[in-house]
């Protein structure tokens, strides 16, 4: 891995087409993905915002470049105000118009909490993006980019409009917040557990080669997609699979409801 020249992102190269833009100095570790055909680029998830992450994509690509966010969740749509082309799902319009369900100043506190801030960045000014995609995105479209050609899957659960991405040609598939190891949380307000489970189902059959997670570690292979299925229909069984439920704990992943 090496710094970009903010030393806020660390990107790693996947292949000769494909990076991996982090955030690890901040406790949400997210990673957002920049993947480009011959005619244009698509940037998956665009991080906290706290520094802009326009300058390590420019760095990497000359082509135009489309943001979508895998769920537009604050810490994954930060840096939307730097691609005037984005795209979003259409259940999640009212959190990009401002009617985002969780309170400002929450967000500033996770902002600080365990972070490596930049001495220029202000807490107090921060916040949530808004605005209008310029494309609604449909379960089952491609996003083509010249050459390569990325599968629009729409998985509900984490969030109602949560998005996937697959591309079958190179079996990469693009989770977002529906598997990562750490804490999946199933308990906020607007997750939906059964929805969580069904879009699990589906995934896991997919012949993935990769998966690229939304946090944390990189090194999730396919049959963590499995092992989460499991824990989950473990949990419906038990008549579990509900808000405040409680923790439950696995080898190196907790499911929060």
């Amino acid at each position: 891995m090496a710094p970009s020249s903010n030393n806020w992102f660390t990107v790693e190269r996947v292949d000769e087409d494909t990076c991996v833009i982090s955030e690890y100095r901040h406790w949400k570790q997210t990673h957002c993905y920049l993947l480009w055909g011959t005619e244009r680029a698509l940037l998956i998830d665009t991080g906290l915002g706290i520094c802009d992450i326009s300058v390590p994509v420019q760095e990497l690509t000359e082509l135009p470049v489309a943001a979508v966010a895998t769920h537009n969740h604050w810490d994954h749509i930060g840096g939307h105000c730097h691609f005037p082309e984005f795209y979003a799902h259409g259940s999640e319009l009212d959190w990009l118009r401002g009617d985002f369900p969780l309170d400002m100043e929450a967000v500033r506190q996770m902002l600080i909490q365990d972070a490596a801030l930049p001495e220029d960045f202000d807490v107090e000014s921060y916040e949530i993006f808004r605005g209008e995609p310029t494309r609604l995105l449909h379960h089952g479209e491609i996003i083509d980019l010249g050459g390569r050609h990325i599968h629009v899957l729409h998985m509900p659960g984490r969030s109602p409009g949560h998005l996937c991405f697959w591309e079958p040609d190179r079996g990469y598939l693009f989770v977002g917040d529906l598997a990562f190891k750490g804490a999946i949380h199933a308990d906020y307000p607007s997750t939906n557990p059964p929805a969580f489970l069904r879009s699990l189902e589906k995934l896991a059959v997919l012949p993935a080669q990769r998966i690229f997670p939304g946090h944390n570690s990189l090194d999730v292979q396919p049959e963590f997609l499995i092992r989460i299925r499991d824990a989950f229909r473990e949990l419906q069984a038990e008549g579990n699979l509900c808000h405040g439920s409680g923790t439950y704990d696995y080898e190196d992943w907790t499911i929060q409801l």
